[in-house]
């Protein structure tokens, strides 16, 4: 059995596949969205959307309604297990000239993919098909051919364009032949949920703790008391005693024994991956599929959605015949010069300054801790790295940037 359908056929119900969509969508090109689950996946995710990344979600004027379901964040601390604050900058400090937006959107990631997917289904055109897998494709100078399976039942489904946003073991990059080149990193880490109100003794909405065996992350995710709480432990222990392991570093991380309501956790291993290329004839990656870094920082989905503002540009002005093709192969390089350059390296260093024990890269931190501390100017430039994940303009027509 073969289908033809005459538009955009994203991979992936994530934000980074959504946010495509919807950005196609609203250029009038019809557009078929594809996942292999159910509905969008509730399990632990991102939680923190950087100041460039709330801007673009409110010129598709998505942000009042996040902010309804969301909370607004300005503060951080980098601190010891033991309690010791080495800094403490906010987004306070930032002037209109740094940025419009001087806070960060904190939310559950599926809630976010669910505002972006009911914005998504008010377009004439736009469609969702749950249940259904990409098993192949295969493309040519007219179009592209995926083997898509639905319920046991397999089927060709040809379309003019593909974008692969279906994760770091996306089966579209692998399909088309591209390599994911990088690393992983030895440890496995855990994301949890839990009910614990660090706020209450004295924690920021967003916290880095800094030890060589307790190392974390913990971040403040609703209105209604949830916290995220990331470690690191080793590899190879057993990962189906991942949960029973949960009170032993609780233990640690958490300030006192106070109760604590756990909701929910998830193991992972991490990498710092990307794509050979971010294009190839009229198939394009975004997200993580076309490349991956650890989450200590939140810059991977920030990468990710910064690639789906910019492709959901490009790819209309393309179909539209307002931009030669040429414009799809800026967007490839742009985004990949991006995450190489900017994204994935310094993710790699947010992990390293949490865990170092060598004593000079130690001495250089504690020096960065004082003056993050101690200089306002070097508190802005901190608090605005994110705009360098930004991309430079590739010539995108006026028309067509949303």
């Amino acid at each position: 059995m073969s289908e033809r359908f005459d538009g955009v056929v994203v991979a992936g119900a994530g934000p980074v596949g959504l946010v495509t969509a919807l950005k196609v969508a609203r250029a009038g090109i019809p557009v078929l969205v594809l996942d292999c689950e159910s509905d969008i996946i509730q399990w632990p995710r991102a939680v923190v959307y950087h100041a460039p990344t709330v801007e673009m979600l409110d010129r598709l004027g998505l942000l009042d309604e996040l902010k309804v379901a969301g909370i607004l964040k300005q503060d951080y601390q980098f601190r010891t297990v033991d309690g010791d604050i080495l800094a403490a900058p906010s987004m306070s400090v930032l002037t209109p000239q740094d940025t419009a937006y001087p806070f960060n959107l904190h939310m559950p990631q599926h809630e976010l993919a669910n505002a972006i997917l009911r914005n998504f289904m008010k377009i004439p055109g736009a469609a969702v098909r749950w249940n259904t897998r990409v098993m192949d494709v295969k493309q040519d100078s007219d179009g592209v051919t995926l083997t898509v399976e639905n319920g046991g039942d397999t089927q060709e489904l040809r379309c003019d364009w593909l974008v692969g946003a279906d994760g770091g073991s996306s089966t579209v990059r692998r399909a088309s032949g591209l390599s994911f080149e990088g690393y992983t990193h030895p440890e496995r880490l855990v994301s949890t949920n839990v009910v614990y109100d660090f706020e209450a003794r004295g924690y920021a909405r967003a916290n880095f703790v800094i030890d060589p065996v307790h190392w974390a992350v913990i971040v403040k995710v609703d209105r209604h008391g949830l916290w995220r709480v990331t470690y690191g432990e080793d590899a190879s222990l057993p990962e189906d005693g991942v949960k029973s392991r949960i009170a032993n570093h609780y233990a640690a991380l958490l300030p006192d024994d106070g109760p604590y309501q756990l909701e929910a956790f998830a193991p992972f291993r991490v990498h710092e991956r990307s794509a050979a290329k971010f294009r190839i004839g009229r198939v394009l990656l975004a997200g993580d599929a076309a490349h991956v870094c650890n989450p200590f920082g939140g810059l991977g989905l920030t990468s990710g959605l910064l690639d789906a503002d910019l492709l959901g540009d490009a790819l209309p002005a393309v179909i539209k015949q307002a931009a030669d093709e040429s414009l799809l192969d800026r967007y490839a390089e742009e985004r990949q010069r991006v995450f190489r350059e900017v994204t994935g390296p310094a993710a790699a260093e947010n992990k390293r300054r949490l865990k170092e024990t060598d004593p000079e890269k130690k001495r250089a931190d504690n020096e960065r801790f004082v003056k993050l501390r101690d200089d306002p100017q070097f508190q802005r430039e901190a608090l605005t790295f994110t705009y360098k994940l930004v991309s430079s303009p590739i010539g995108v027509p006026r028309q067509f940037a949303q």
